[in-house]
């Protein structure tokens, strides 16, 4: 017969988070200085890696936070030490099986003494040597993972078998679900298990002796467990070494045969399973004397770098080390952390590359900012004409005290200001600017003037994707609906009561060349079936008269947005999360509204969009609402759209001069007169009867 097969061990491969680097860094300017004392840090492996994975032991970003357990649900903690030199000459030169010795040294008198038994996560400890070059931001490291030579090598009763070929189905699950009711005993790698018939149990590693001692009386079988961070089918990782020594010492000679269930656990469609796992069996007899402490032996361990040879690796950060950049990824990351599990289909770039105007800096430009920056949208323009006053910031969040001094500073521009200082790759700016409004007279000496902000404004609403009207009046918005209608940009608006608050989306008229993609000649949606987004209505879609000047004659309570402090911050969550749940719906501006609990709309990666939402705080009331386009709307619709494409500026100053031009060419004066004509004739025939 030949010699009993050797089980061999994956090792350890280390990876490091850019993140840890950065902490590092500050620990090192701040608190280490010259100072080349052991640091503590924690490290972390899993079991739940794919196929084809190295077996990897994790640095993450706050490894140096002094938390002992994993950062990472289901994960093991792994204790570490790291030694940092303050030039590269010492980094190169130290004694690196000295610092090793050292290192091996804590960790066989936790052996030893039966430290590791109660603590078993030591058996996973590392080392993490390093210079940092803070001018250049290159860091050099070095892992070693300490595995003494004990016993040398560990003969097999049998190659390792899979999971499925010890034991059922039905023993798999049981023990898959005692395994996910234990994650503080998990977190630690290294346990017991018991099998009672079908029934898996698992026991803390220092219950294994008074386990085996009862398991002949009760026809127990009973295992050594370990997370195994290795992927290969016929190895286990590196943990098990340091672990067969402690069990060598300490169990071999009243039990030489131990047997391991190495688990692997990995998680698919939300189930939890463990084909990949593997059963070993292993034969310790007469391989140390347990009843002598030996000396202690030789320790290995020292990773390969990237080339596969003996020595440290370098990782160059000078580009990603700024904080700017590090921000960035921050904020990413917690977007895309929503693609794991919640919202695999999300599609994060058309939010984040999607162009914002938002008209008006004030209570509802501040938080919608606030939000869609929240979302991940790099690019905002505020425009607005006034100043920060003293009355603001305890509202509106992008303000402080500062900004109200010397008269107040421009809003748009401060507001923008603070979105960079927030968060520095925002593309932010300002735009101080009057909006021209109907009702609101243009003399001649102001005709140039308002003439440039028209056009201003017209440019804006051409480099955007999307806007917001955010302002405080009614006739304010008028402008900015026509221009979104007609250069068919995605339309949103907001507005205030005391205790309610409206928000909606405009009807989006698609990217048609010179008239309106939507034949007002077609029949709207019946027996409530849901209306097309092309046949949705906007925000003066309901209205049977133009708007005009709306401040004149006002208190100065009725010339104040007077509202309940947390009413503006709902219109601005909504508002923001119906641009982006129209964003992610498959027909984007067209996607149709649901105005029927009979009918459902069609949905997106976020549900459904509806056309407006309007709220009651004093009812905690919330209504979807949706309503069709008015053929005779004085913002969208199609006679004011062809005369503002035909005229031009010549059409808005007449508008602008007077809104009962603006009734004559939407047709709401004849409507009216048809209205007041079937009023006369209404009463004609009462006195008729009356007589």
């Amino acid at each position: 017969m030949g010699d009993p097969p050797i089980l061999q061990f994956a090792p350890f491969s280390s990876a490091v988070d850019a993140g840890f680097w950065h902490r590092f860094t500050q620990l090192k300017l701040d608190v280490l200085h010259l100072s080349e004392e052991p640091v503590d840090l924690v490290g972390s492996y899993a079991n739940s890696d794919a196929q084809g994975l190295p077996t990897r032991l994790s640095v993450e970003y706050d490894a140096l936070d002094g938390n002992q357990q994993a950062s990472s649900t289901w994960s093991c903690s792994a204790p570490g030490t790291l030694i940092n030199t303050n030039t590269i000459e010492e980094f190169k030169n130290r004694d690196k099986v000295e610092i090793l010795r050292k290192k091996s040294t804590r960790l066989w008198e936790a052996i030893t003494s039966g430290d590791a038994i109660k603590n078993p996560s030591v058996l996973a400890s590392f080392l993490m040597f390093t210079f940092a070059d803070l001018k250049k931001y290159h860091y050099y490291y070095w892992f070693a993972f300490p595995a003494f030579t004990l016993p040398r090598t560990v003969p097999l009763v049998q190659h390792p078998q899979p999971i499925t070929s010890v034991f059922t189905d039905d023993q798999i699950s049981s023990l898959l679900a005692t395994y996910s009711s234990h994650e503080a005993l998990v977190s630690q790698g290294f346990y017991s298990i018991a099998l009672t018939g079908n029934e898996f149990t698992l026991h803390p590693l220092s219950d294994y002796p008074t386990l085996r001692e009862s398991s002949a009386d009760n026809k127990k079988e009973v295992f050594l467990g370990f997370s195994d961070p290795c992927t290969l089918p016929q190895n286990p990782g590196w943990p098990l070494r340091n672990l067969l020594t402690l069990v060598a010492l300490k169990w071999s000679k009243q039990w030489p045969l131990h047997r391991i269930i190495c688990l692997r656990v990995r998680t698919r469609n939300a189930v939890k399973e463990a084909a990949h796992s593997i059963v070993a069996e292993v034969n310790l007899e007469g391989l140390v004397d347990p009843d002598s402490v030996p000396e202690m032996p030789q320790c290995l361990g020292w990773e390969k770098n990237e080339r596969g040879k003996m020595g440290p690796r370098m990782v160059n950060l000078s580009a990603s080390m700024d904080p700017t950049n590090l921000a960035e990824s921050a904020v990413d990351l917690n977007l895309k952390l929503m693609r794991w599990r919640v919202a695999p289909d999300l599609d994060l770039g058309v939010v984040q590359n999607t162009k914002c105007l938002l008209l008006g800096a004030g209570t509802l430009g501040c938080a919608v900012a606030r939000c869609l920056m929240g979302w991940g949208v790099r690019n905002i323009t505020f425009v607005d004409n006034g100043k920060v006053s003293f009355s603001n910031p305890v509202r509106q969040s992008l303000f402080n005290f500062s900004n109200c001094l010397d008269g107040g500073h421009p809003k748009a521009e401060a507001a923008a200001r603070t979105l960079v200082e927030i968060f520095p790759k925002m593309n932010a700016r300002g735009v101080a600017m009057n909006i021209p409004m109907p009702g609101h007279t243009v003399g001649e000496s102001l005709k140039e003037q308002v003439k440039q902000d028209v056009a201003s404004l017209e440019k804006l609403v051409e480099e955007h994707d999307a806007l917001f009207l955010l302002m405080d009046s009614r006739e304010s918005r008028w402008l900015p609906t026509l221009l979104g209608a007609a250069k068919h940009k995605l339309v949103f608006t907001a507005a205030l009561g005391f205790d309610s608050y409206l928000v909606m989306r405009h009807g989006y008229r698609g990217d048609d060349a010179g008239g309106s993609s939507l034949s007002l000649e077609k029949e709207p949606p019946v027996n409530g079936k849901p209306i097309p987004g092309n046949m949705l209505g906007c925000y003066f879609c309901n209205d049977v008269v133009a708007p005009g000047d709306s401040t004149q004659d006002r208190t100065l309570d009725q010339q104040c947005t007077v509202t309940r402090p947390g009413v503006s911050y709902l219109a601005s969550a909504h508002i923001v999360e119906l641009m982006v749940s129209l964003l992610q719906h498959p027909d984007r501006g067209l996607a149709e509204a649901q105005i029927s609990q009979d009918h459902d709309a069609k949905e997106g990666v976020l549900g459904s969009v509806p056309h407006s939402l309007r709220g009651f705080l004093c009812r905690q009331q919330h209504l979807p609402l949706a309503t069709c386009r008015f053929q005779q709307c004085p913002a969208c619709g199609d006679k004011i759209i062809a005369a503002y494409r035909s005229e031009g500026f010549d059409f808005l100053l007449e508008v602008f001069n007077s809104p009962k031009y603006l009734e004559e060419v939407a047709g709401l004066g004849q409507l009216q007169q048809c209205a007041v004509e079937s009023q006369i004739w209404e009463l004609s025939d009462s006195e008729e009867d009356e007589e």
